[in-house]
């Protein structure tokens, strides 16, 4: 059934109208159940702090990162081979329609951002591409490689957990794209793979500035440093309760990154899954500046504006925060449940310091569903991307309803 239910998704507003009509009827419900709940009945199960109102503004299938531009659309990526735009998602009221942006010649096309020179970057499974843009266009054109990665094999001996999704995020002076790896835990050959790279904006070499850092999905930079930090996908198949997940400023660790997959994790602890004797060293792999739960799956990130200009501007609380969007677990039971945390900086760190008892102690949720529990893994959400619109809404993508969600504060 759930591969049944995979097909019906891209057409489940059609599919909506018909479960209504033969709503008493077995069909009906088998039908419902795939489709899920209407845009109303979604948004009433968003769980967010008192003082925030959330609603879906648009359904796009397989939504994953967000880019907002400008004028107040919103790019959304996707697990297909296009990137979608959701036309005037700051409106006061509803959006436009969602329509195709640009197609490009393979998927996933998960990875979306605005670069500071006007041009937008996607990322797919082997590309990153530059695609023109002008304020208030529907539609890019002329899409240009602008960099190729996982051109080699995959691990030898991998486990099969390889990873598709390429992310991107863009300073003003260079382009970083993360690389999933092959395997849960293995040695790469392709040195793309497991890394987050470099490349000019204005064009040269690319280049590695972290390694051993399984699928770092997360990239933001921080708009009032232009560093840029990273949160990602953790080790399965260890201990739930550790190794903890993580997101760190990658920037502000000098040369080569060396986060230590898949042998070293948290605090220079090595875990050494593959069982390397003697163990290996983990003296000079990176400590992450936050932890949060095993499995909790990072694939958004974005920092709130700290001087935040537009009409649904957060309160000060929330200012220069980081926000995550959590895909949530496979691994039960308990469940890490997904949902979107909210860490708080102080300046260009977090406000408290990492808790190694405890990873829970850094950040607060902020939005999670409120049917989700910890027993199971039957989700009806799981977050994606996350990104902060030009009149201060948060934006939150959820690719299995195949929603976006906008948050702002109620009035």
């Amino acid at each position: 059934m759930r591969q049944v239910c995979e097909l019906l998704r891209p057409y489940k507003q059609p599919l909506r109208v018909l479960a209504g009509i033969i709503a008493m009827s077995a069909v009906g419900a088998a039908v419902t159940d795939c489709v899920g709940a209407s845009p109303a009945e979604q948004a009433a199960n968003l769980h967010l702090p008192p003082g925030f109102t959330g609603e879906v503004v648009a359904s796009v299938h397989g939504a994953r990162e967000l880019a907002a531009l400008p004028n107040g659309d919103l790019l959304v990526g996707t697990e297909g081979h296009t990137i979608a735009i959701v036309p005037h998602a700051e409106n006061p009221g509803a959006a436009g329609e969602p329509k195709t942006f640009v197609e490009l010649g393979e998927g996933p096309a998960a990875g979306v951002a605005l670069g500071p020179d006007g041009a937008v970057y996607a990322a797919t499974d082997h590309f990153v591409w530059r695609i023109a843009y002008h304020a208030g266009a529907q539609s890019g054109s002329n899409p240009q490689i602008v960099a190729r990665v996982r051109q080699g094999p995959v691990a030898p001996h991998s486990d099969g957990d390889v990873h598709s999704t390429t992310s991107v995020a863009v300073s003003p002076t260079t382009i970083f794209i993360s690389v999933g790896s092959s395997c849960n835990a293995c040695t790469e050959t392709d040195p793309t793979r497991a890394t987050i790279q470099q490349v000019p904006l204005r064009g040269g070499t690319m280049s590695a500035r972290a390694t051993h850092i399984r699928n770092a999905i997360a990239l933001t930079i921080d708009p009032a440093s232009g560093h840029l930090w990273a949160a990602g996908a953790g080790q399965d198949n260890l201990p739930y309760g550790h190794p903890y997940e993580f997101a760190d400023d990658v920037s502000a660790r000098p040369g080569v990154a060396d986060y230590g997959w898949p042998s070293c994790e948290e605090d220079h602890h090595a875990y050494n899954p593959l069982g390397v004797e003697p163990p290996p060293s983990c003296d000079d792999v990176v400590v992450p500046l936050v932890e949060l739960p095993a499995y909790a799956t990072h694939i958004g990130a974005v920092f709130y504006p700290s001087a935040p200009r537009g009409a649904y501007a957060f309160p000060g609380h929330y200012r220069g925060g980081l926000f995550i969007a959590s895909h949530g677990s496979w691994h039960c039971c308990p469940a890490t449940v997904p949902r979107v945390e909210f860490v708080p900086m102080r300046g260009d760190r977090p406000a408290k310091p990492v808790n190694w008892d405890d990873p829970t102690t850094q950040w607060e949720p902020f939005l999670s569903d409120a049917r989700a529990v910890t027993s199971d893994t039957h989700w009806k959400m799981r977050f994606t991307g996350i990104a902060v619109g030009s009149r201060g809404s948060l934006f939150v993508a959820d690719d299995l309803a195949g929603e976006i969600y906008r948050i702002r504060p109620a009035r």
